[in-house]
């Protein structure tokens, strides 16, 4: 729930911020944070079969991934603001 509260209350900043910019600049940066949230989300599925895993080897490979699926999901959105940015 408090995942579900936060994306909301997220969504809500985000329609606010983008009152001040060009509608496309606003769907660059909508799609790059959808996008970013989708990995993100994946990257919890891959901790959370860490977790469940009783094979040291996999959960360590698994808690990588989830690492590097959440750094991709940081850069998906600041490669977004920057595109948005340099769009208006």
């Amino acid at each position: 729930m408090k995942k579900i509260a936060f994306v909301l209350a997220a969504a809500g900043l985000m329609s606010v911020a983008a009152c001040s910019k060009s509608p496309e600049a606003a769907a660059v940066e909508n799609n790059a944070d959808a996008l970013a949230d989708n990995m993100e989300m994946q990257a919890d599925n891959m901790d959370a079969l860490a977790d469940n895993t009783s094979n040291a080897a996999a959960s360590a490979v698994l808690e990588n991934a989830a690492d590097n699926m959440n750094a991709a999901a940081d850069n998906v959105r600041d490669a977004g603001e920057e595109k948005a940015d340099n769009m208006q």
